[in-house]
């Protein structure tokens, strides 16, 4: 009797823990995962408008006459395209994507067109990786996307390399969204890699932006670079939240939603700490900006906000029950808002009437802040135990004053050595007399 009794109580709990969950999850809304992250300024954000148009580029069958080009905004110039590659030329072995010399901007783009949902060669890409499958620079990585990336470079190796000598003082960027920012990720890392096949490029003229990335990388790796590879998020974008592999999603396209939603179950109940701790997870890679337009239970857009930072914990680890959560993964809507944002924040700067030269002190300001905030996000991963993470100290391929040191360190000390060989040859050739004078041993006089 008193079992039966007790059967409605545990109903009640089981109940009530399913209303305070669901409460949770319908509360949670995009601009939580970003609140504590600093602003993001006018001169690292100004890239990635112009770059989301040069993706869109590769949708365009004719870029003299356009569909898609978007009123009063610059647009790709056909005379700067160096190379365009279409889904024959890649012999379905990579999204189509082009190579753009952007003089304007003192930039040799790679851009990388997103998923083709009519295209299997797109979904045999996804489908090339199980969870663990593929280690890289002491992490995990997609497989598909790393191999699609080997083949871009090993096509377009000599083009780049005979671009980035002939252009010294240009940047090398690395585009994509969506399938292709994981291409774009994977290009960054593999010519970081293998800079000697670029000419010995250096490290600090390649970038990579990852619009509405992808999970193709360990956390490791993601926070290790975050020097150069910049991933940019749209609100409530699906595609960087869920931990699915993307394999699976894709394989359940048509019940996104029921996926998505059996997923945020599944991820409530496991701790964040089991998740960090799993070296195979993979993540949104580099530093992260998210823009923010859109505030709970109000309707309509409001002015975007972008936040920017290098986190290690609640790195887009919730998914966003929204409405918009396909919608905010879109090109077109990304280009759209990240333009106002841009147009917000040069606005605001011609109001302040900020002069050039302290413009440019804020640039190596901004710099350095970044420095200091990825040291710190290497420190913070190897103290919440990540698997594979490396300290700075450990890593140090970003500090040049590091090197700069090791090398004064290593000099001092030859010259050290040096001094102790002449004083044991001072020693070998004099000896003191009786008077405490230095004269020639008896036997290197006789000699």
């Amino acid at each position: 009797m008193s079992i039966v009794c007790g059967i409605p109580l545990l109903e009640c709990v089981y109940c009530l823990a399913c209303a305070r969950w669901a409460w949770k999850r319908c509360l949670h809304s995009a601009g939580h995962d970003s609140e504590t992250w600093g602003l993001a300024s006018v001169d690292e954000f100004e890239p990635v408008p112009r770059l989301c148009r040069y993706i869109l580029a590769n949708y365009e069958d004719d870029l003299d006459n356009p569909c898609h080009a978007l009123p009063g905004l610059e647009a790709v110039n056909p005379r700067w395209v160096v190379r365009k590659k279409t889904y024959r030329d890649t012999h379905r072995r990579a999204p189509p994507y082009l190579i753009y010399l952007d003089h304007d901007h003192c930039d040799i783009v790679v851009a990388v067109r997103g998923l083709n949902l009519a295209k299997e060669s797109d979904y045999a890409v996804l489908l090339d990786n199980s969870l663990g499958k593929r280690k890289f620079d002491g992490g995990y990585v997609h497989n598909g996307l790393l191999k699609a990336a080997g083949w871009v470079l090993d096509a377009e190796c000599d083009i780049l390399r005979e671009l980035v000598e002939k252009h010294s003082n240009y940047t090398l960027t690395f585009a994509g969204h969506s399938l292709g920012s994981g291409v774009a990720a994977m290009l960054a890392m593999v010519v970081v890699q293998n800079r000697d096949r670029l000419g010995n490029v250096e490290r600090k003229r390649i970038r990579c932006f990852a619009i509405a990335p992808a999970r193709c990388m360990s956390l490791n790796l993601a926070v290790r670079y975050a020097d150069i590879i910049y991933s940019v998020v749209l609100q409530d974008d699906f595609l960087p939240r869920t931990a699915t592999p993307l394999e699976d999603i894709f394989k359940s396209l048509f019940c996104l939603p029921c996926l998505l939603c059996l997923r945020c179950m599944r991820d409530t109940c496991i701790p964040e700490e089991v998740m960090l701790r799993d070296p195979r997870r993979l993540y949104a890679p580099g530093r992260l900006y998210h823009i923010v337009e859109r505030k709970p239970f109000r309707f309509g857009r409001y002015p975007p906000v972008v936040r920017t930072a290098v986190p290690v914990d609640g790195r887009f680890e919730h998914i966003v029950l929204s409405c918009n959560a396909t919608s905010d993964h879109a090109i077109i809507w990304i280009e759209k808002e990240a333009q106002r944002a841009l147009d917000m924040m040069f606005n605001k700067e011609q109001i302040m009437g900020i002069p050039a030269k302290q413009r440019m002190e804020r640039q190596e300001t901004l710099a350095k802040e970044h420095r200091e905030e990825h040291k710190a996000a290497l420190r913070r991963a190897v103290t919440l135990s990540v698997p594979d993470a490396f300290s700075p100290t450990a890593y140090g391929t970003f500090d040049e004053k590091t090197s700069e040191a090791e090398d004064d360190s290593q000099s001092s000390s030859t010259r050290s050595r040096q001094r102790m060989s002449w004083n044991e040859l001072i020693e070998r050739i004099f000896e003191k007399d009786e008077s405490g004078h230095m004269v020639l041993r008896k036997s290197t006089s006789n000699s």
